[in-house]
């Protein structure tokens, strides 16, 4: 039986009257799991992972087997998926970015909905994702390299830290605030034995200063979503009341989803009314339209002709380089104003200059965009569990080669003589990986 806080459920009470025991009986279900393939990314036998129902209010999304490894394989490390709990799916089909346009994402770590976004740009625009822990933002900057986001930049700042050159910037802006978690509380007991009513009274003030600072971000005309995994009405609906009463030119918006419906603009999901976890999302628009163009520029000094040469001539088929950040030669968009910012990682990491040397970057295998005009070679199952626990392995490429399994590119490696010598970064590699679909069935 799951060890519920009383304060909680003396709340919960209040909050949903008569339908309070089919939200305790759902509480005692295990917790919902899902899948989210990467259209960009497909491989053989991934129907081994979408034959469970569709997620209904999010594409590429599907619901999981509480047993499932998916996490364990190969595919994974791929970026083939990106294990993410269905509720959590909707804030960024809320959001609903475009192609072509300016994303912020707030508070971004892991990056579940990053590479959502991400994704259904798809390489176009700019999406800046920021997190203001350095530990998180590391762990968002390796997530979007897996999924393979050629069209991001990826910030470590804390809201109030972000430059006033950014103000009225963005044409999307997601808010997905820290929070008490009580959306968490069936898969991870922690949050509920760190769960009490002050925490939740601190958290609704962080988010309060956190929207605040989101508003002057957002271009006129522009969309906000603010979304949390709590149920508690303090951070939720009274948090985006008294945001919206204090700034009149914003107004929320109503949204419909397959299987969704934000009719007063808001969506809370509870595990006995919708087949997810806890999620509040709310929708909003900045009114009034832009006026002028937005003012970007490539923020980093051009990359080196002869870097370009020897790039082409060692790895031909990579994309031409347009900057260079630090010893890295990147494809980047174009891109607010950076002076100032914490920068860890910005649009595609192409190639590692050493002395008179380029070496590929694992970015640049993982990208969605890459082109089919590199050597490829082949893995089988073994080889390929062997290559990501980073063993040499046998083969007659010569040269840089992109290594693949099941159609679907792992990483680098550089053959001579037989030997393939193993590239896939050392702060990835795992051992014990599973190869086959029906393992995670």
């Amino acid at each position: 039986m799951i060890d519920l806080p009383e304060a909680f459920i003396q709340r919960m009470r209040r909050q949903l009257g008569n339908e309070l025991p089919d939200f305790l009986r759902a509480m005692e279900e295990p917790p919902v799991r899902g899948i989210r393939m990467n259209p960009f990314k497909s491989f053989e036998g991934m129907n081994g992972y979408t034959s469970g129902d569709p997620v209904p209010w999010t594409e590429n999304g599907y619901y999981l087997p509480a047993t499932s490894t998916a996490g364990s394989t190969v595919f994974h490390e791929a970026g083939a998926f990106y294990l993410q709990e269905p509720a959590a799916m909707m804030p960024a089909e809320v959001l609903d970015p475009k192609p072509g346009e300016l994303i912020l994402d707030l508070c971004a770590a892991p990056g579940g909905k990053s590479t959502q976004v991400g994704l259904k740009m798809g390489g176009k625009g700019l999406l800046v994702s920021n997190e203001p822990v350095m530990k998180r933002a590391q762990i968002l900057s390796r997530n979007m390299e897996r999924i393979g986001i050629p069209n991001s930049v990826i910030t470590c700042m804390y809201p109030a830290e972000i430059p006033h050159s950014w103000d009225e910037m963005f044409d999307g802006v997601l808010v997905d605030a820290p929070c008490s978690g009580e959306g968490m509380f069936r898969r991870d007991p922690q949050t509920r034995s760190e769960w009490s009513r002050e925490m939740s009274a601190g958290c609704a003030k962080r988010q309060r200063e956190i929207l605040e600072e989101a508003s002057r971000l957002l271009r006129p005309g522009g969309r906000m979503v603010y979304s949390t995994c709590t149920y508690n009405p303090e951070e939720n609906e009274e948090t985006a009341r008294e945001f919206l009463d204090t700034h009149t030119d914003f107004s929320e918006e109503a949204f419909h989803l397959n299987g969704i419906n934000g009719e007063n603009g808001f969506m809370v999901c509870m595990p006995h009314r919708i087949r997810g976890e806890g999620q509040f999302t709310l929708l909003m628009k900045k009114k009034g339209e832009r006026e002028g163009s937005t003012e970007t520029k490539i923020p980093f000094g051009a990359a080196g002709r002869e870097e370009k040469e020897l790039l082409k001539k060692t790895i031909p088929g990579l994309p031409e380089p347009n900057a260079r950040l630090g010893n890295k030669l990147i494809f980047v968009p174009a891109c607010p104003d950076l002076t100032g910012v914490r920068v860890i990682r910005a649009g595609l990491q192409i190639a590692e200059v050493r002395g008179k040397n380029v070496f590929p970057d694992h970015a640049s295998a993982m990208n969605i965009l890459r082109n089919g005009m590199i050597q490829n070679t082949a893995l089988d199952a073994r080889s390929a569990s062997r290559y990501i626990a980073g063993e040499e392995i046998q083969g007659d490429a010569k040269g840089w080669t992109l290594l693949s399994y099941n159609g679907l590119v792992l990483g680098w490696g550089k053959g001579s003589s037989g030997t393939i010598k193993n590239h896939y970064p050392k702060g990835l590699r795992k051992e014990h990986i599973l190869t086959e679909t029906d393992q995670v069935r």
